[in-house]
């Protein structure tokens, strides 16, 4: 496949590269790296044009302190290395459109191919990408990585969840109803899904083989979770702008806060540091909010740019907020 580097025009950014773990303890939205915290957050924030601004969207983290996107209408994995300001990009399969991506413990990209029904590995030392098709077909939509290095990701139109084993390229499907969308793995390995038009959050035991839902009130709509350091799980509900808390051991929503008027009426993306800090953003606004739930008080933080549209972000291991604008074809970052 071919790829291609580009400098940011930009001047130098020197940033340490970042302490990763693997995917046992991983945090946040479980993307593999354990998410950090800043001692304070600073309210900083730094912006960069991606070099295909075509509805680039979702970054992830990698091992290796880099941060990875997907380019979906430009059909590409974008990689943005923080120390040198520097974007690479690999072309995948054509009509892949990638949407959401991971990046594994060894540095390969794992990424959804929602325009072709797959599951792809991106290598990018080579630049070969293998693809993996979903038995189902479909449309796979968001992917996570949980303790056992299993990739679990949704297929939203298609109404199920898949499961892939990355040592036999084996997938399991599960059936779910409500548009699953977001995902994200409790403590006990329990996969918790963000059934979008059914305004339930559905899950399943992999141990057990049992699965369930818990309801989250009429117009909730959830979209994206994130699981917490405390071992909480945190929604994001677009539909009525609210942030809620769920216990996912007593299966029960422990209380749910309205955003600000500044931080927006449609919550997307969402995500967690090691502090238990809560990132979400409205992406009906150009700004980011941070929840202390000790405190239950919520900063806003106003970004640079406008019409940014954040779909996705997370928190890098030096704590770090990572933001892809997928309106603006920007990649931010918050500290």
């Amino acid at each position: 496949m071919a790829f291609f580097f580009v400098s940011a025009a930009v001047p130098a950014f020197a940033v340490a590269l970042l302490t990763a773990t693997g995917a046992a303890l991983a945090g946040g939205s479980n993307y593999g790296v354990l998410p950090g915290a800043l001692p304070q957050i600073g309210g900083q924030v730094r912006e960069w044009a991606v070099p295909t601004p075509r509805f680039a969207r979702d970054p992830a983290p990698g091992p290796d302190g880099n941060i990875y996107i997907a380019v979906m209408n430009g059909n590409r994995i974008a990689r943005f290395e923080p120390a040198r300001e520097r974007f690479t990009e690999w072309e995948l399969p054509a009509g892949a459109r990638p949407h959401g991506l991971v990046v594994d413990e060894t540095g390969m990209v794992w990424y959804t191919g929602n325009g072709n029904g797959t599951i792809g590995r991106l290598d990018p030392k080579s630049g070969k990408v293998a693809e993996y098709r979903v038995p189902g077909g479909g449309d796979p939509h968001t992917i996570v990585l949980d303790a056992a290095g299993k990739l679990w990701f949704t297929v939203q139109g298609g109404q199920r969840v898949g499961r892939l084993d990355r040592a036999s390229g084996r997938i399991d499907e599960f059936p779910m109803s409500g548009n699953p969308y977001g995902l994200a793995i409790d403590r006990q390995g329990v996969v918790w899904v963000c059934r979008l038009g059914a305004d339930a959050l559905g899950w399943i035991d992999p141990a057990s083989g049992k699965s369930g839902e818990l309801p989250t009130g009429r117009g909730s709509a959830p979209r994206r979770i994130a699981a917490g350091p405390d071992g909480s799980l945190w929604v994001a509900y677009y539909g009525n702008g609210r942030l809620a808390r769920v216990d996912p051991q007593a299966r029960r929503i422990v209380k749910t806060w309205e955003l600000p008027r500044a931080g927006g009426e449609r919550p997307y993306a969402v995500t967690a540091d090691a502090a238990g800090r809560v990132w979400i953003n409205g992406i009906d606004t150009d700004t980011v909010s941070v929840f202390d739930p000790a405190r239950e008080q919520f900063r806003v933080v106003a970004l640079p740019s406008q019409n940014v549209g954040i779909r996705k972000a997370i928190v890098d291991a030096a704590g770090r907020y990572w933001y892809m604008g997928s309106h603006n074809g920007r990649l931010g970052v918050v500290q």
